[in-house]
């Protein structure tokens, strides 16, 4: 049996403030395989290394936009401010304030990391790229589509730039994403980058999958079980669950043929 990968979710988030550079190299230092990573785009076209389409739960932007027009800050969606404008914003203490986790209280973040995290950024793609490059490891570029890109491949496109303009080895880099046809623009302009389709927004994801239009899979871990994994890998498919946390949840699903699990806590899992 080959090795699973152990992928860290957003990062170690469960150590550091989501999709952060923090939240990566703490991912590092805890042995995972890979860091996986969501990407959206600004108001300028620019790509950037968050997942909520909001701002509220992982910034400051409720405090910090208040000198902007009540119109540009009502729901303080990501895509409404330009690049600069975001990398204004506090990103790393809001870990400390709600300790998401309760890996502080605990005693698993020292005072002294959590003093580092407030001035943590809202990183690009590009940041991101590098450092993962500068390690000499691996990411998964999760695409997200909330429906604000100018045009529709924008995102795709965007980031298919990235990873040549920064040189990272293709093979250090999957994409993923919900949307599918991004994933087939993928394939099509660059078959030699690795793609796994997302499943398990709901259950009627599942009720309705069909395999067989992409190769690999990461798939929604609450909504299947043991057996269902194993009949996927059986065909031959590569087979990913997100998110799993509990270490024997994780040991089933690996002795199941899981290619790879991504979870919050990777410093348990390695």
């Amino acid at each position: 049996m080959s090795m699973t990968e152990i992928i860290a979710h957003r990062g170690a988030r469960s150590l550091a403030p989501e999709n952060t550079l923090a939240a990566a190299k703490t991912a590092w230092q805890s042995g995972a395989h890979r860091w996986e990573t969501d990407i959206q785009v600004t108001r300028d076209g620019h790509l950037v290394l968050f997942h909520d389409a909001g701002l509220l739960r992982c910034t400051n932007a409720k405090i910090w936009f208040t000198h902007l027009p009540s119109d540009d800050r009502r729901k303080f969606f990501l895509s409404q401010f330009t690049l600069a404008q975001l990398k204004e914003l506090d990103a790393g203490s809001w870990f400390e304030k709600t300790d998401p986790f309760s890996t502080i209280q605990m005693g698993y973040v020292t005072q002294q990391t959590l003093a580092g995290f407030a001035a943590e950024k809202i990183p690009t793609l590009e940041e991101g790229l590098l450092l993962t490059k500068s390690l000499d490891w691996q990411i998964n570029l999760e695409l997200k589509d909330h429906g604000t890109d100018p045009v529709f491949f924008h995102t795709v496109d965007t980031t298919l730039a990235a990873v040549e303009a920064t040189a990272i080895p293709v093979g250090k880099v999957v994409v993923s994403s919900f949307n599918h046809e991004w994933l087939d623009r993928v394939r099509r302009l660059r078959p030699d980058i690795h793609i796994q389709a997302l499943l398990g927004e709901s259950a009627d994801d599942m009720r309705n999958f069909t395999p067989g239009r992409f190769s690999a899979y990461n798939i929604n871990a609450d909504l299947v079980d043991i057996s269902f994994v194993q009949h996927l890998v059986t065909q031959g498919f590569e087979v990913n669950l997100f998110t799993v946390n509990d270490p024997d949840t994780a040991a089933m699903f690996i002795q199941a043929g899981a290619k790879g699990i991504i979870t919050d806590f990777p410093q348990l899992l390695t």
